[in-house]
């Protein structure tokens, strides 16, 4: 059994999408090991997106990802890392597959519904980050 962390944007909850993208996730046989709602600090958004906090657009992304409450999860299953990154679809939404989260959910790049982690040391870094 693998671990993964997926965080659902600020869009997913405002747009009422949070009921419908778990379901996407348990119906492809995942487990929701642990969930909860919460509001991300600037503290938090800098560690987490590290790797773009010199990026122009940095200041984007804090207002986006402060701008509402996350859902944050540990999920569990086979292949967990790699399978939900197929399901969720590419990050630039206009790539995303229909059937996949993002092709059928996201309207932007950057409100793109979803994050997952991309490998087995960001899982365990960013569950570690949200789940203290």
């Amino acid at each position: 059994m693998e671990r993964t962390f997926i965080m659902l944007k600020p869009d997913c909850v405002k747009r009422g999408l949070v009921g419908e993208v778990i379901s996407r996730i348990e119906k492809k046989g995942f487990e929701i090991a642990a969930m909860k709602m919460m509001s991300l600090g600037e503290d938090s958004l800098r560690e987490h997106y590290a790797h773009l906090k010199d990026e122009p657009f940095f200041p984007d992304i804090v207002a986006y990802m402060t701008s509402g409450p996350v859902v944050a999860m540990i999920v569990r299953g086979d292949s967990a890392i790699s399978s939900l990154r197929r399901l969720i679809g590419p990050t630039k939404y206009d790539e995303a597959q229909p059937g996949t989260i993002r092709g059928d959910f996201a309207t932007s790049t950057r409100h793109n519904i979803i994050h997952a982690s991309d490998s087995p040391e960001s899982a365990e870094s960013e569950i570690a980050r949200f789940f203290k």
